[in-house]
């Protein structure tokens, strides 16, 4: 037969009249035949919600007209507007006319249509050309809306100027985007929200704060800062936080989510101290994205991802053997973009494990073989011994094993698709358990794994309030009641009562030592047969206790408000390009509140966006990622270097430095001096974080700018950075490429001599 894939499809399906049917009747052509019509009636309902959802665009387009008539003269034009959408279905009514001159009427109908849209079509493709316009922001709503309007308006549309753009019309979105937030602001004082704060540094060197706050209807940007000229001290981040929740209200909010690193720690115990209601957590994804880094720097599993880079930076390397490689894997790429290091790491090896028998026919093939690139080359043979090495193949399958559970818990934390406070330390127990079945039970396998795991879990994501929630959750505590009697779980319970109802002991008594009884015994409306609903894990447990915990006043408060949290910053933190992508180069001269609006904007709409594609359960893979920044590693030499998102432990970096080779700085800190992310000298304080090094402390101390490359080195030391640290493109303090690269490794000179270890990033 003749065709493309959609006819083959429709052969295979008996669907359709453009193609015979098949006649094979085997189990495997059934089976076949159910899958080709799967695909068709996808591929039509998927076609049919498009048009469906351009439909609805259109129909909330509303520009009035001038006059009554049915034929109106537009604004600035003489011509009359008579065409319309509905014209290209249309024909004039020719009583005289055959059928066939009729039907060749229409047709001319249609050509002069398209004839005229791509004409329209090559205005719009000019202006996106000569301004850079991404491609993808045709497929924005927003674009669709924008055409609608001037398609209603008609000839002569004036286009707003520079001022309109700047005042009025800024003001007036400003205000709508705030209007559609209202209902997330009624959750927020029904129900409570999280405070998530996050600094970054953009491509610009430039160390910027985002606050957002989140809630059981999604994210919300408040504000965004820029922080270059300030010392990101824990007194800095406590005052920003705390005017957050001043201005949200601090009867609205429950907790506030950040990393762990010893500034937020400061900020944190400054907060207790004014506001003792308030929890203050760390960032599930953070804390598991340590986890997976911990695991994967294992010898067992860092052996076998070393070799799985080695092989795709070969593959993709060169041109003929990415080519050879997409000849045997129908086109399919072996590289995953992940959102983190960590997820792409994770993706890559399941997909090399998925074209494992692709990939053993590709490096025994002649083709492979013949290639210029490939045949005298030593990686070549290192890269097919990988492939045929039955061995990579086991260690590629236990790393998965040992990933996948882990990485099933980051899919809860970081999807944003429900609450995951609730879940996230049941998910981690279960995954802790998959992990020693992975390894067949056995200690002496399992334990160092288990051993990253509790030691990143510890304090982080075993706090009272994840302990509350865990057992307030009735999907773990009604299908474990042992769970009622572990003793870290009640004492935490009672820790977390404490602290929500801080000023109300009566509310405290009777949280603890009545209501909590009901729950545990499912008493009154607890024993309905329709409360079974929490055996199903998509259920919302929020939801659950608001329908029945109405005879435990006390704790149903308590639980709908900790069941309604977040346990991740991962939503404020993933759209840290709004404030890059409005603030650049061409519009520097932006006002702090101009820029504030504008990232206001774009970043509420991308997040009431996404919220709309979740509800129709559109969303993809929350571990996916458009940016291969991440997947750099599989890419190229040290491509890890180069990820835009670097999780640090700073106590497992503590632990690494050499004791006794450290140097007391000018204020007692054991520590030699930090690198900020702009390259400049930072120095610990006693409340937390840190602060510039200032010249004449430096002196003092004998520590002095290195010539040349923006870091700090012990006066009299000569070494210059290695051709790896030259080739990030560090360059003088302030100049261009001024500072330390992130993840980067650099010589220091202590009282001890050199020694290597991270540059501390701030």
């Amino acid at each position: 037969m003749q065709g493309g894939i959609y006819r083959l499809k429709q052969h295979v399906a008996h669907e359709g009249k453009n193609a015979t049917k098949c006649k094979a009747r085997t189990p495997q052509a059934l089976e076949a035949k159910e899958k080709c019509k799967k695909a068709l009636d996808d591929a039509k309902r998927k076609r049919e919600e498009k048009t469906v959802r351009e439909l609805e665009l259109r129909e909330e387009v509303n520009v009035s007209r001038v006059g009554e008539s049915e034929e109106v003269t537009c604004v600035g034009s003489s011509e009359p507007h008579k065409l319309g959408p509905i014209d290209k279905w249309t024909r004039a009514i020719d009583p005289k006319a055959s059928k066939t001159e009729s039907l060749k009427q229409q047709q001319l109908n249609k050509e002069l249509w398209k004839e005229r849209t791509h004409e329209v079509h090559k205005y719009i493709a000019r202006w996106v050309y000569t301004h850079a316009i991404p491609f993808n922001a045709c497929d924005n709503d927003e674009f669709k809306q924008m055409c609608e309007a001037i398609g209603q308006f008609g000839p002569g549309l004036e286009p707003p100027s520079q001022y309109d753009l700047r005042e009025k019309l800024l003001e007036e979105e400003y205000a709508r985007t705030k209007s559609l937030l209202q209902e997330r602001e009624a959750e927020k004082m029904k129900n409570g929200c999280s405070i998530m704060t996050d600094t970054w540094s953009d491509r610009k060197r430039r160390s910027i704060m985002n606050l957002c706050t989140n809630c059981a209807d999604g994210t919300s940007f408040i504000s965004s800062k820029e922080m270059s000229d300030v010392s990101h001290t824990s007194e800095v981040i406590f005052e920003l936080v705390d005017k957050a929740i001043e201005d949200i209200g601090p009867d609205d909010v429950v907790q506030v989510v950040t990393d762990n690193a010893s500034n937020n720690m400061g900020a944190k115990k400054l907060l207790l101290e004014k506001r003792p209601q308030i929890f203050w957590t760390s960032c599930a994804t953070h804390t598991i994205n340590l986890m997976l880094q911990g695991i994967g720097s294992m010898p067992w599993f860092k052996k076998v991802i070393e070799q799985a880079k080695a092989f795709t930076i070969f593959v993709y390397g060169h041109t003929r053997t990415l080519e050879c490689l997409r000849y045997f894997t129908k086109g399919k790429e072996i590289i995953r973009p992940g959102v983190t290091r960590f997820a792409s790491t994770f993706l890559t090896l399941n997909s090399i494990q998925e074209k494992k028998d692709q990939l053993r026919k590709m490096v025994v093939h002649s083709r492979w073989d013949s290639l210029k690139d490939v045949k005298k080359s030593k990686k070549r043979k290192d890269a097919t011994t990988i492939i045929l090495n039955p061995t990579f193949w086991k260690d590629v399958k236990l790393t998965l094993t040992a990933f996948e559970p882990l990485v099933k818990v980051l899919r809860v934390v970081d999807g944003d698709v429900k609450p995951s406070m609730g879940f996230v330390f049941g998910e981690l127990l279960k995954a802790k358990r998959q992990i020693k079945e992975a390894f067949g039970n056995m200690e002496s396998r399992f334990k160092e794994v288990i051993a990253v795991v509790d030691k990143k879990m510890k304090v982080r994501l075993d706090s009272p309030l994840h302990l509350t929630a865990y057992l307030l959750n009735p999907h773990y505590s009604y299908a474990n009641p042992s769970i009622f009697d572990d003793s870290t779980i009640v004492e935490g319970f009672i820790s977390c009562v404490e602290t929500f109802y801080y000023h109300d002991e009566d509310k405290q008594d009777q949280a603890v030592n009545t209501e909590l009884k009901k729950f545990q015994n499912r008493e009154g409306p607890f024993n309905k047969k329709l409360a079974r609903t929490f055996e199903n894990f998509d259920y919302n447990p929020a939801s659950w206790w608001r329908l029945y915990g109405t005879e435990t006043p006390a704790l149903q408060k308590m639980a709908t408000r900790i069941l309604s949290l977040t346990s991740s910053f991962s939503g404020c933190e993933r759209n840290w390009s709004g404030f890059e992508g409005v603030h650049t180069k061409k519009r520097n001269r932006l006002t702090t509140t101009r820029l504030n609006k504008l990232v206001y904007i774009q970043f509420n709409s991308k997040l009431i966006n996404k919220k709309e594609k979740i509800k129709s359960k559109k969303i993809g893979d929350v571990l996916l990622s458009s940016d291969t920044t991440e997947a750099q590693g599989f890419l190229h030499e040290d491509g890890d270097d180069c990820a835009l998102v670097v999780y640090r432990d700073e106590e497992d970096e503590m632990e690494g430095w050499p004791q006794g080779r450290r140097r007391r700085g000018p204020h007692g800190d054991a520590r030699a001096p930090w690198v900020g992310r702009h390259g400049q000298a930072l120095r610990s304080v006693p409340a937390g974080g840190r602060e510039p090094l200032v010249a004449s402390d430096a002196a003092r101390e004998g520590w002095a700018p290195r010539g040349g490359n923006g870091l700090i080195q012990r006066q009299g030391a000569t070494r210059s950075p290695p051709p790896s640290e030259r080739r990030h493109g560090v360059g003088a303090a302030g100049g261009p490429g001024g500072g330390a690269e992130v993840g980067r490794r650099c010589r220091w000179s202590t009282a001890g001599g050199e020694a290597d270890r991270p540059p501390r990033v701030e």
